[in-house]
């Protein structure tokens, strides 16, 4: 077998001078140069790039977006071109409870009265996204504020351990007060409007976030690079702001994904229990329209902000939890 190989190789042997090229056609010396053999060939790696690739790879992602940026235009532009007027037909008795049908058959054919009239006469499709407007603000602004106070406390609380002491104190006395109830004492105790109620859910509203995140930060604040900086003096609130914060940026986005149809759903339950805002929101508007539930051919008055509601939670939610995996470097590979 030995020979056998020999001779195969012998017999398959090709000449260097039969191929007719010079030797410095044949060879050519490789360089060395120690700068270049430092750079890195991997691709640049950008961390927001990475989280909208991961997140617009699904394709709901982008049916979601789309959806929450209609729900957008229509709460925020549409209400300033529509002329909205609760009371404007209020002295006509014909156009008041009326069913999608009749509304358009007796006011006009065009988009106001899609979802029919309510109990002022007023065009409840311009109504429930006047009041939507006012619901994802109220979300939007709770959500803010809470999120920054949060953050920005919990990463001190969960670095600092004499903050650590006196903050865990005043979390076990309040966080056993029912967040509900302390809600509904405010509103009581002060004027029932917008920003009472944005008091009423910010006050004690980022005392759970910033326990999150001080659960969080503990587990990271250990590490080789935070006990450096200690050691070189910076300060804990830098320590918090530059090296820990910046690695909880999924967790962040994912709280903002349940908070924010959470501030929703809060204004929505008060409101129906008769606690509300005195700005018709959607929660106004569920609780204003709760006898015509049961009334034949007033359903749509009830259900119409339902709906809406509902569909803006759900919109919200899913997107922001979807952003908030996106956000996850675990999942850029």
């Amino acid at each position: 077998m030995k020979d056998q190989f020999n001779q195969y190789n012998s017999e398959n042997l090709v000449a260097l001078d039969d191929l007719g090229l010079s030797e410095a056609e044949l060879f050519t010396p490789v360089s060395h140069d120690n700068l270049e053999s430092e750079k890195i060939t991997a691709p640049r790696y950008s961390y927001w790039n990475s989280v909208f690739r991961v997140f617009f790879k699904k394709k709901i992602n982008i049916f979601m977006l789309s959806l929450l940026a209609l729900i957008i235009i229509f709460s925020y532009v549409y209400p300033l071109f529509s002329g909205y007027d609760r009371f404007a037909n209020i002295l006509n008795g014909a156009s008041k409870h009326l069913s999608p049908s009749l509304a358009l058959e007796r006011m006009g054919q065009n988009i106001h009265w899609i979802l029919g009239s309510g109990a002022s006469g007023e065009s409840t499709f311009d109504a429930v996204w006047n009041g939507a407007r006012i619901s994802i603000s109220l979300a939007f602004i709770c959500a803010a504020i809470n999120m920054t106070i949060g953050v920005l406390v919990g990463a001190v609380w969960g670095f600092s351990k004499k903050v650590d002491i006196v903050m865990n104190e005043v979390y076990n006395i309040i966080a056993n007060v029912p967040y509900i109830l302390l809600i509904s004492v405010l509103i009581l105790i002060f004027s029932a409007n917008f920003w009472t109620m944005v008091f009423a859910l910010t006050v004690t509203g980022w005392l759970s976030i910033a326990y999150f995140i001080r659960t969080q930060v503990i587990i990271i604040r250990d590490r080789e690079y935070n006990l450096a900086s200690r050691c070189l003096g910076t300060p804990i609130t830098r320590i918090a702001v530059k090296n820990i914060l910046p690695f909880m940026t999924s967790v962040i986005v994912t709280l903002l994904a349940i908070d924010i149809p959470l501030y929703i759903s809060y204004e929505v339950f008060l409101s129906y229990i008769g606690m509300g805002m005195s700005e018709m929101s959607l929660g106004k508007m569920i609780y204003a329209a709760e006898p015509a539930m049961l009334t034949p051919g007033w359903e749509f008055e009830f259900w119409s902000p339902v709906a809406i509601a509902s569909i803006i939670t759900i919109v919200l939610y899913v997107v922001g939890q979807n952003l908030g995996d996106a956000s996850d470097p675990r999942t850029h590979m």
